[in-house]
């Protein structure tokens, strides 16, 4: 596409194109010098005289035509396959003893008539169990039960750890040897920067 453009500038800067030719009598090097009230320059011959001025036509090009990019082609929407009588069932049961856990789902489609039903162990140690059922005429209806169990539900145990106890590591004194004192350095001045700060009240 780039180079398409660089080709269409060079086609328009060449079509408005003027050759700029210059005229008789050209003056010359010297001449232009003794026009400004300078001497002429030594040594330099004057340049010849040149034609006059003339301006070459544009050439002529075929017009440039636009070719149409090709359409798009559209893209029909497909409907998704419809089942007039939608069937599924399933169920599924969890009976965690570690945290306690435990629930059950069967659940049953048939057409736009759904039944199932669902239990869980609440944590007062009591089962609910939801019977639903949903259709078109009379909408989404449950019943709730709840009963006692014989065995209350485990509560989830917290494990916790005790921090491991702190051994001391034994204490190993080490004896650091002097630093030689360095003989042969020149001995420091006195600190650099200003000297103890000191306030006047007058």
């Amino acid at each position: 596409m780039v180079q398409k453009l660089i080709l269409l500038s060079a086609l328009v800067a060449t079509a408005t194109a003027v050759a700029v030719l210059p005229g008789p009598g050209y003056p010359g090097l010297a001449g232009i010098a003794g026009l400004h009230g300078l001497p002429g320059l030594p040594g330099l011959p004057a340049l010849p005289a040149l034609p006059a001025l003339t301006k070459i036509a544009a050439p002529v090009l075929p017009a440039i035509t636009k070719i149409a990019a090709p359409l798009a082609v559209a893209k029909v929407a497909v409907p998704e396959p419809y089942d007039p009588n939608p069937q599924y069932s399933f169920s599924y049961d969890v009976h965690d003893s570690s945290t306690g856990d435990v629930k059950s789902q069967q659940e049953v489609r048939s057409g736009d008539v759904v039944q199932g039903a669902y239990s869980l162990i609440e944590p007062d140690g009591t089962r609910r169990i939801v019977e639903y059922t949903a259709d078109p005429v009379h909408g989404f209806n449950a019943i709730v039960k709840r009963e006692p169990i014989a065995v209350k539900a485990v509560a989830p145990i917290a494990k916790v750890l005790a921090p491991a106890p702190l051994l001391a590591a034994p204490v190993i004194a080490k004896a650091i040897p002097a630093i030689p004192a360095l003989h042969g350095l020149p001995a420091l001045g006195p600190p650099l920067g200003p000297g103890p700060l000191s306030y006047l009240h007058g």
